[in-house]
């Protein structure tokens, strides 16, 4: 079907639907809403709220899990069974409960969180609870107009290349969209189901003794703490984590609110988002900043510097958490303890570990590669150490296979604390790890493409950077093209351009919003050079996407 034809059909489903769409009046805003169906990413399904196949509605979500309910019983013998939660984005709730309501239709026994909670206590109930998948209902750390829908195996990890790709054809095979639909969104209809159980307290209390485990100092201290979980699940969990150390939450940001009404976008990774954090901090002399995003599995933080606040990227936060964790752990560090880290994350982190003793390992961008590499960990004998990616995700334990804002935020806590009692401030502790073990300057670039001829210029785009290779840049050892596949992983549309001194930079196509995305690693002997150079190169990138 056409663009045009799936509008027409779609105005036929239902009223508020009807009226939504009549009320388009630009014919390129109906072509995005229909040109495609919604695909699973780095981070599953995600996308705008709306009315159309290639937005996240209730259509869209039941025919997602309804996909998914076939897949299941047909992989699996015996009973089955999934936990289902939900962030504080609007619509969460609505669609955590037409995914119950599906799920049990089709016989499958359902846990429901009534409360929302973070990514990672979906992770950990899956788990704990012997279920055969998990769905967590969050577009992380997006705009506020989006949302998405996370797919989880019984092992508590995100789905991979294949497991996705099996799932999609499932999602595809369903072609009646008003077959998934019901309208009813209250909880209290769906709890009296015999096939739904609701959960909360006693879930939640398990997966905070299993972070409390990953604890590594506790000495007396007295850091000053300004959190905020702007309007997020991260409230209950990090506080509950931290009850015992100094902390002051931010009033303005408490409460869970899908409209982020005090900030642009929700994303620890964005300065302004932790502006009013900083204030307070300023306020009440506090020592360190913590912001989680909307579903806590990423947390950015500011530091008190000699000046102002510093911001840390999360390749200066991971590779401190590395070197933190490796002091703790350092007795019991041996030839089968690994560090994990994506393809996009700076090597600084790395070289700590390997000094250390920790083997290194790199897997694609998304950290369900990371925890596929935790179960495969498992069977080998091997010891997961940490691990973590450039966009503030960080995971040390291993009672969840997602990225855990919550025991990060313990643990950098406690990092900090430890840098204090010393006399020093992470931002020390970033110094030393500088002088030891060289400069790195990390970046990230993103350009945002809308749309379907956004999405066309995307990939018109990698071919360029390929068709260029060599002639973009002097000083460039190798590219490496992960599209053909590189070792052990999954083939994945990302180039990287390696330099003779070590430093690269990588272009790959986001796989949860509608962007194509430059990471620069610089490496050199002080920041001011580092600078410079990066400059020029992002200046050479830029202008090729921007013409």
């Amino acid at each position: 079907m056409t663009y045009k034809e799936k509008y027409g059909e779609w105005l036929t489903f239902d009223e508020i639907t009807k009226a939504e769409l009549e009320d388009i009046k630009d014919e390129k805003e109906i072509e995005d809403r229909f040109y495609k169906d919604l695909s699973f990413g780095t981070g599953g399904l995600r996308g705008i709220m709306g009315a159309g196949t290639n937005r996240m509605n209730q259509y869209t979500v039941g025919k997602a899990t309804l996909g998914l309910a076939n897949y299941l019983k047909a992989n699996n013998k015996g009973k089955i069974k999934v936990c289902i939660a939900c962030d504080s984005r609007l619509n969460s709730r609505g669609f955590l409960w037409d995914a119950a309501r599906i799920f049990a239709a089709s016989g499958i026994k359902v846990y429901a969180y009534t409360e929302i909670v973070p990514v990672p206590v979906l992770s950990f109930t899956t788990r704990l609870l012997g279920c055969t998948a998990g769905v967590m209902i969050t577009a992380s750390h997006n705009p506020k107009e989006y949302n998405g829908y996370k797919v989880y195996d019984s092992t508590g990890c995100q789905l991979c290349t294949d497991d996705a790709n099996n799932v999609i054809s499932y999602i595809n095979a369903i072609t009646d969209y008003t077959s998934v639909y019901s309208g009813v969104k209250d909880a209290e209809y769906y709890l009296k189901h015999k096939k739904i159980i609701g959960i909360y307290d006693k879930e939640l209390g398990e997966f905070i003794k299993a972070v409390k485990k990953q604890s590594v100092y506790e000495e007396k201290n007295d850091l000053k703490i300004v959190y905020t979980p702007l309007h997020g699940t991260g409230l209950v969990p990090v506080c509950e984590t931290l009850k015992n150390m100094n902390i002051t939450v931010l009033d303005s940001q408490r409460e869970p609110d899908g409209n982020f009404p005090t900030v642009k976008s929700p994303n620890p990774e964005d300065r302004a988002a932790l502006t009013l954090a900083i204030e307070k901090a300023k306020e009440i002399g506090a020592d360190i900043v913590l912001g989680t995003d909307p579903d806590c599995d990423r947390v950015g933080i500011a530091v008190r510097g000699k000046g102002d606040f510093v911001l840390f990227t999360g390749n200066q936060t991971g590779a401190l958490l590395v070197k933190f964790i490796c002091e703790m752990h350092k007795d019991e560090i041996n030839d089968k303890s690994m560090l994990v880290k994506t393809i996009v994350t700076s090597e600084l982190g790395a070289n700590i570990g390997r000094s250390y003793g920790l083997g290194v390992e790199e897997t694609l961008t998304g950290f369900k590669y990371i925890g596929d590499r935790i179960n495969a960990y498992e069977k080998t004998g091997k010891n997961f150490v940490i691990g973590y990616e450039e966009s503030y995700g960080y995971l040390v334990g291993t009672h969840a296979r997602d990225k855990d804002a919550v025991v990060s935020s313990m643990l950098i806590c406690q990092m900090a604390a430890w840098y204090k009692n010393k006399g020093k401030t992470l931002v020390d502790g970033l110094n030393e790890i500088y002088t030891e073990y060289g400069y790195y300057l990390d970046f990230l670039d993103s350009f945002v493409l809308k749309g379907k001829d956004g999405a066309e210029k995307i990939q018109s785009l990698m071919v360029t950077f390929r068709e260029k290779g060599n002639t973009l840049f002097d000083g460039i050892k190798e590219i490496i093209d992960y599209k053909n596949g590189v070792g052990n992983l999954p083939k994945e549309n990302v180039l990287k351009y390696v330099f003779t001194d070590g430093s690269w930079l990588s272009v790959r196509p986001s796989g949860t919003e509608p962007k194509i995305k430059v990471y620069y690693s610089i490496v050199d002997v002080n920041k001011d050079k580092a600078g410079l150079r990066l400059e020029k190169i992002r200046k050479v990138m830029g202008d090729i996407i921007s013409a």
